[in-house]
C-alpha cells in the first residue's frame, strides 16, 4: 500500500504542477485550476485506495470471494464517478469542470495501469 500512496502522491504533484502552469491567464486562475485539479486527484485518489484495500486481502482467496471484491472495487470507483459528477454541476461556478475531470483522470489513470504492481 506504500507504493500506491507514494505513486499517487508523485502524480497528484505532477497534475498540480500542470494545472498551476497551464490554468489560465491570471494568478487567480493559475490557483483556482490547481484547486479544481487537486479536487479531482483527491476523489480519484481515495476510490483508488479504497479499491486496492478492499481487493488485496482477496488476491489468493477463491474466485468467488476474489470476484466479490473486484466488483466491490469497481463499485467504488463508479461512485467516486458520482461524487465527481456531482462536483461538477454544483461547483461549476467556482471549480472548472474541466480541470476537475483532467485530476480525476490523471490520477485514475495513472493508478489503475499501475495497480498490478501495487496487488503483489
Amino acid at each position: 500500500m506504500r507504493k500506491l500512496i507514494v505513486a499517487g502522491a508523485a502524480a497528484e504533484a505532477i497534475i498540480a504542477i500542470v494545472a498551476l502552469v497551464a490554468g489560465g491567464g491570471s494568478a487567480g486562475g493559475r490557483v483556482m485550476a490547481l484547486a479544481a485539479a487537486l479536487v479531482g486527484t483527491s476523489v480519484a485518489f481515495a476510490a483508488q485506495l479504497v479499491a486496492v484495500a478492499m481487493l488485496r486481502p482477496a488476491m489468493t482467496a477463491e474466485t468467488p470471494t476474489f470476484a466479490k471484491r473486484w466488483v466491490g472495487g469497481i463499485a467504488v470507483r463508479f461512485g467516486s464517478f458520482v461524487v465527481l459528477a456531482v462536483l461538477m454541476v454544483t461547483l461549476r461556478e467556482v471549480l472548472s469542470p474541466a480541470w476537475l475531470a483532467a485530476g480525476y483522470l490523471g490520477m485514475l489513470l495513472v493508478l489503475l495501469f499501475a495497480e498490478t504492481r501495487f496487488l503483489t
